[in-house]
């Protein structure tokens, strides 16, 4: 597995509030903003990221980290054969990510993408 990049997700309670902290204060560029979600990555190293999600849109529950990976089907059959609880299933999300989220042994929701090219 390729892993591009590890993304902490922060919880908030409102992911349109701060972004200015993220921008301004630490410099980083604003990647994507979807309401529910924000992310932020840095313009030397776009691999280091942080997100603002205060929802899902299509998951049940949160994740606290995302995981951008090169082969997400492969990974996803890879968590089903050790057995993983998958907490969201393998969805082809309507703004063009592939996605699935699997809960760790301490039972952390990780979110496990896959982006276009």
């Amino acid at each position: 597995m390729k892993i591009h990049r590890i993304v902490p997700n922060l919880n908030v309670g409102d992911a349109t509030v701060g972004h200015d902290f993220y921008e301004e204060f630490l410099g980083l560029e604003k990647q994507f903003d979807m309401g529910w979600v924000a992310s932020f990555r840095s313009p030397s190293n776009p691999s280091v990221q942080v997100s603002l999600v205060s929802g899902d849109a299509s998951a049940p529950e949160q994740s606290l980290l995302t995981v951008a990976v090169d082969d997400v089907d492969a990974v996803y059959a890879e968590a089903r054969r050790r057995g993983y609880e998958i907490v969201h299933p393998l969805t082809q999300e309507p703004w063009g990510v592939r996605r699935f989220f699997v809960r760790d042994p301490q039972g952390i929701v990780v979110n496990i993408a896959g982006h276009p090219d």
